[in-house]
């Protein structure tokens, strides 16, 4: 039993038990975003999970090298509380960008691959480039945590008044909404396969030399930020925020081009991960070099899935040893907390609701979107990383656009964002015009939208055409999709509106409680919880 273990931002914990693996980040079960520290919650979840006690495993994998005395201090003082005071036998670090780079190709299905991470920085780089043949790695290319991509993208983030390391997503939404002005290959350029910094500074003060390249008022990017979230698009400065959000989203596309021209020179599909891989208009344009069946985006790519990255690395070093290796497809990550319907009946009594069994839940939910409701929909184990796949979502009506201004105020999310939609695997190719390959199942990547599909669902499609889908599977998960089939029935649109279970700045809901919690904060029409219908009043 390998337990992987990532204590820091995105702190989270995975146990791989032979053919199982069980999965979950602090955040989802103590519920602050991002939550940084040891994640002992997560570790003990998925060792009830597994229906295992801390003498069965085998290997701790800890993602990262910790170089400061008193964060490793506190790390081995919460092993010892867990595992006992032998813990340190059964300790093995991985490093950052190996985790990363490992959660992709082993999760690849692939024999060899290029293995890629790109992010902001973890022990002291910022990029990583293996080869990957036969289970084992070599790394070929890196960048230091100075020449960092991520780190760039953070900063715009930062100087237009958004959060970084959290809101990178918000300024390639807003990119759509205005076209590149600025050159920026003074700022950062490709170099082979690794990437040079020419302002040679990070953080904060890369922020204030970008403030005066650009010349944005930084001190007021906050409150012009907070304009452009209630939706004012058109004054002075937020145009040019704008066009500074556009101008970055370019470059990254730009130097993702180049380095997928140099990776394709290589003749190995590429397996991605880091928190660049999260830009999913970046992740279509190394799509369309390499081809959309020589690409795979790990789901968990940002540093929730380092832990993952970790305990997948020493398994596949252990089974090289012993010659039992062989390539591995995720094909689903639906490996969270989940509950029984006893549980989820045990919880709804007393709480002044109105609920009742659902016998038929695809043709209720269905109904109840053509309806115009807004549904909480929840069901078996939770989703790991960072998008909600059906099983903690919030879905609506695609064909209504009207409805991206209730979930807005409903979910308090900002009104420049896209929503997303699940689609029928089956209506991919006729809903994505730029598909030339098998369907994206985990919302990594961004598509062209079809004339048809941007017709008949334009709830689901950004200003620019885009859509960002989930192609679902009726083997993957067979209630999601009858829903949606469903739905194709009663309305011809083979998709639904999908977003995640959370309010806005909050984590996606875990728990039948958190699922509660946030149906009444945001007031949806009604809650499905495995099979359960809930309503907050006696309907009339």
């Amino acid at each position: 039993m390998i337990l992987g273990v990532h204590d820091g931002h995105d702190a989270g914990a995975v146990l791989i038990d032979g053919d199982r693996i069980f999965a979950v980040n602090e955040e989802r079960l103590n519920r602050i975003k991002k939550y940084r520290g040891f994640p002992e919650l997560s570790v003990r979840k998925v060792l009830e999970m597994a229906s295992a006690t801390p003498e069965d495993v085998d290997v701790i994998a800890i993602a990262g090298i910790f170089r400061r005395q008193k964060r490793l201090l506190e790390l081995e003082e919460n092993l010892r509380a867990i595992f006992g005071r032998d813990f340190k036998r059964k300790v093995i670090f991985v490093e950052h960008h190996l985790a990363h780079s490992a959660s992709a190709y082993y999760t690849s299905g692939w024999r060899g691959a290029l293995a890629v991470s790109i992010d902001a920085a973890g022990d002291g780089l910022s990029s990583s480039i293996y080869i990957a043949r036969d289970g084992e790695m070599v790394r070929i290319a890196q960048s230091t945590y100075i020449d960092s991509l991520g780190d760039f993208y953070a900063s715009v983030t930062e100087l237009l008044g958004f959060r970084p390391m959290r809101h990178e997503g918000k300024v390639m939404s807003l990119a759509a909404y205005g076209r590149p002005r600025y050159d920026l290959s003074a700022i950062i350029e490709l170099n082979g396969l690794s990437f040079d910094n020419h302002l040679k500074v990070i953080g904060v003060e890369a922020t204030k030399k970008l403030a005066e390249f650009f010349g944005y008022p930084l001190e007021s990017a906050k409150r012009i930020a907070d304009e452009m979230k209630r939706g004012n698009l058109d004054g002075k400065l937020q145009r040019k925020a704008i066009e500074i959000a556009a101008s970055a989203q370019a470059h990254l596309e730009k130097l993702i081009e180049e380095l997928g021209v140099n990776l394709r020179d290589k003749g190995l599909p590429v397996a991605y991960s880091g928190g660049v891989a999260q830009n999913v208009k970046a992740n279509a344009v190394l799509r369309k070099l390499v081809g959309d069946d020589n690409l795979w985006v790990f789901p968990a790519m940002d540093d929730a899935g380092l832990a993952f990255g970790a305990a997948v690395f020493v398994k596949a070093q252990m089974e090289r040893l012993d010659g039992r290796w062989r390539p591995f497809k995720l094909e689903h990550v639906y490996l969270g907390p989940a509950y029984s319907r006893e549980e989820v009946e045990g919880f709804l009594k007393g709480k002044g609701l109105e609920y009742e069994e659902v016998s038929d839940v695809p043709s209720f939910v269905a109904d109840a979107l053509m309806e115009g409701k807004l549904v909480g929909f929840f069901q078996g184990p939770m989703e790991f990383g960072p998008r909600a796949l059906g099983n903690r979502s919030i879905l609506a009506d695609p064909g209504d656009e009207s409805v991206k201004e209730r979930l807005n105020v409903a979910l308090r999310r900002d009104v420049f964002q896209p929503f997303a939609p699940s689609l029928l695997w089956e209506k991919a190719g006729e809903y994505l015009e730029d598909l030339n390959g098998t369907p994206n199942e985990f919302m990594t990547m961004s598509y062209k939208a079809s004339e048809d599909f941007r017709r008949e669902a334009p709830a689901v499609v950004h200003v620019d055409g885009t859509t960002r889908p989930q192609a679902v599977r009726e083997d993957v998960n067979p209630v999601y999709y009858r829903i949606i089939k469903e739905f194709h029935k009663k309305t011809g649109i083979g998709a639904v509106l999908n977003t995640s279970f959370n309010m806005h700045g909050e984590p996606i809901v875990c728990s039948p409680e958190d699922a509660l919690r946030t149906f009444r904060k945001a007031r949806l029409d009604v809650l499905v919880v495995e099979g359960f219908a809930v309503w907050e009043k006696k309907r009339t």
